[in-house]
């Protein structure tokens, strides 16, 4: 559509909402759109060729069988016929034109749009303090960020096969307890010295090391990995200073990329993330970014943050929508997230600094307590681990001054802390 034909379409009123992503975010900004009563065109653009779809079970419920791909859809494809979306899925954004308001696709055509909702997500990270790593690209190698990456790797969680895992943040510990479930032999690679020490602090990651080496994963703490290559007799060879560790399949799980080049490429304000105000819109006010691209301007904490997790891309997915149709909502709410690996579950609320101080309301060794983190005696984060009906709770109670020894003490009613 040239800029002509998009002028004279905004002038009949054609034009309505593009949203580029194929993922939470994008499904939910969607349907708050229609449900909230948008009657102008809405088009999804998407590089993949399914629905759009959650991806959290992709390290856990899917990858181990319990849930099939169709449950992962929080609206099938028949709500999107019925609601009128244009669905343009194997699709990809090559470009944007704020000028002219309209995004080039992969297939040579172009869609003007009059709100535009960026939702391209994340990839996997290919490089950090691995940046000079080889054979990443060899076959049997794989990164976990698409639900056809999980089919690929749950063909090969064979029993009696061996996994390496490099990286151990959520989702190298997750599939790791999902790959010992199916009866793999799991070996963890870290250069960190406790998993998951930077997002939760060591006392919660050195409870969850022990979990894994309880249940039989070997975790090799403070290793770097140099490089990845054929072995003659498993098929690979992770490359450690101390030695090659042989291996039929393995997982890069060094974190993620946003992918941002779009709002690069068409001159939007790009932090962390693509900066947005507190009503998700960039520095262009016809442009939003939501999830895991999104650094946005939290009210409530008076900063900006980009978070990669469901709960949020839920939320900005539906904020969009709201911003779209004219309602004056903001980005408020505390990080939520989860995770459940062997016989842990846990639930996190709030929003810890390094810095801040860690009490504890239980016994660890007995897999149920609360974490609790304050700083300068306010609670800013807390996290039930096996313990649950609470969440909701613990989040009413950040911002909160509550003395330690009343955290502490479980003869203490948690519900009326």
């Amino acid at each position: 559509m040239s800029e002509a034909a998009t002028t004279e379409a905004a002038a009949q009123g054609k034009l309505g909402t593009v949203v580029i992503g194929g993922g939470l975010a994008a499904a939910h900004c969607i349907h708050e759109l229609r449900e909230g009563g948008y009657t102008k065109p809405i088009t999804l653009v998407a590089s993949e060729n399914e629905v759009p779809y959650e991806r959290p079970p992709l390290s856990k419920e899917f990858l181990q069988g319990s849930k099939p791909a169709l449950e992962l859809e929080p609206f099938p494809g028949s709500w999107y016929t019925g609601a009128d979306i244009a669905m343009r899925l194997g699709t990809t954004a090559e470009s944007i034109d704020t000028a002219a308001k309209t995004v080039s696709l992969s297939d040579s055509s172009t869609l003007g749009y009059e709100n535009l909702v960026i939702a391209t997500g994340c990839r996997s990270r290919l490089g950090g303090r691995n940046a000079n790593m080889t054979g990443w690209d060899l076959p049997g190698v794989y990164t976990l960020r698409s639900l056809e990456d999980s089919k690929a790797i749950k063909e090969q969680l064979v029993s009696g096969k061996h996994l390496v895992i490099i990286g151990a943040g959520w989702i190298g510990m997750e599939v790791g307890a999902s790959a010992r479930a199916a009866g793999l032999e799991v070996t963890v690679l870290t250069p960190d010295q406790v998993p998951l020490a930077v997002a939760m602090g060591s006392e919660f990651g050195s409870h969850v090391a022990q979990l894994h080496v309880a249940n039989g994963v070997q975790c090799h703490f403070g290793t770097a990995v140099t490089g990845i290559a054929a072995d003659p007799l498993k098929g690979l060879a992770v490359q450690t200073p101390t030695g090659d560790i042989p291996a039929d399949i393995v997982l890069l799980a060094i974190g993620a990329v946003p992918n941002n080049e779009l709002a690069v490429a068409a001159g939007l304000e790009v932090g962390t993330g693509v900066v947005v105000d507190e009503h998700l819109r960039s520095s262009d006010k016809s442009v939003l970014a939501i999830g895991d691209i999104a650094e946005a301007y939290n009210t409530t904490l008076g900063r900006n943050m980009r978070v990669e997790h469901w709960d949020n891309a839920i939320r900005q997915g539906k904020l969009a929508a709201a911003t779209i149709l004219g309602r004056d909502e903001s980005y408020d709410w505390l990080p939520y997230f989860f995770t459940d690996q062997f016989d842990l579950g846990m639930e996190y609320v709030g929003d810890r600094q390094a810095e801040d101080d860690v009490v504890v309301r239980g016994d660890m060794a007995s897999g149920e307590f609360i974490i609790f983190w304050l700083r300068k005696g306010v609670l800013t984060a807390a996290m039930n681990v096996n313990i649950w009906d609470v969440n909701d709770h613990l989040r009413s109670m950040i911002g909160k001054n509550i003395p330690v020894a009343t955290l502490q003490d479980t003869d203490n009613d948690l519900m009326a802390l």
